[in-house]
């Protein structure tokens, strides 16, 4: 399957009469082909999952923002960091920020593959080594990098502190005390901006395919998570 198709088949595969209208609609065939086409934003290079809005109300770029994030339920507040980072170094920039978490993670599996849009499934593994994890992960580096409907998090089974990496391919950390991960993000070259705007922050398309769908089965399967959970 090209990679045109793969992008077009994420919006074709979905029901068109709940899908809503985006600016994507408007575009020639020739048009959206050479949109899609685009894999680089000056010194950023995206991974094949998504693309930017045809208007580029967001332009993709590297940096990275604190936030905090608050608990709609419990009120409960948690500093957050959030990082966009290119292509070429986004899987060993991820790797890294597992480190601070500790020798054994809890980590969960996101998909989006057969949900509903903006939905996805959660699936658990608890107390894994975070090295044996890290392996896997490199094995199956471009499902992570290249399926829009992939994510995962990495959680420290002790305590509030986790590490995602979403179907965006954005990085969030989540923890009190966030100098252990942003001092990595420093290390990688990674520079703050508060002001800095995600791919995700405005309208967008992802990409998969049957194949990205059975290596995130695949995958499971070596994590030892049960997919009927």
């Amino acid at each position: 399957m090209s990679f045109i198709q793969r992008f077009l088949e994420r919006v074709l595969r979905n029901n068109p009469t709940r899908m809503p209208r985006t600016t994507f609609d408007e575009l020639s065939q020739d048009q959206l082909d050479a949109h899609l086409r685009i894999g680089r934003y000056g010194n950023f290079t995206l991974t094949d999952a998504v693309r930017p809005s045809i208007g580029l109300e967001v332009i993709p770029r590297e940096g990275y923002r604190r936030d905090m994030y608050c608990d709609p339920e419990s009120g409960n507040r948690m500093p957050v960091l959030a990082a966009s980072v290119s292509a070429e170094k986004l899987l060993d920039v991820f790797m890294d920020l597992l480190d601070p978490l500790g020798e054994v993670v809890d980590v969960v599996m996101e998909s989006s593959h057969e949900s509903e849009p903006g939905q996805h499934a959660d699936l658990y593994r608890e107390h894994m080594d975070t090295v044996i994890l890290k392996s896997t992960l490199y094995d199956y580096e471009s499902l992570l990098l290249n399926d829009g409907c992939t994510g995962l998090a990495a959680l420290n089974p002790n305590g509030p502190m986790e590490v995602q990496f979403d179907e965006h391919k954005l990085l969030f950390v989540y923890a009190n005390d966030l100098e252990p991960f942003e001092e990595i993000l420093l290390a990688h070259g990674l520079k703050r901006d508060d002001s800095l705007k995600f791919i995700s922050e405005a309208e967008h398309l992802h990409s998969t395919d049957d194949e990205h769908r059975e290596q995130f089965d695949e995958i499971l399967y070596r994590l030892g998570i049960d997919h009927d959970e």
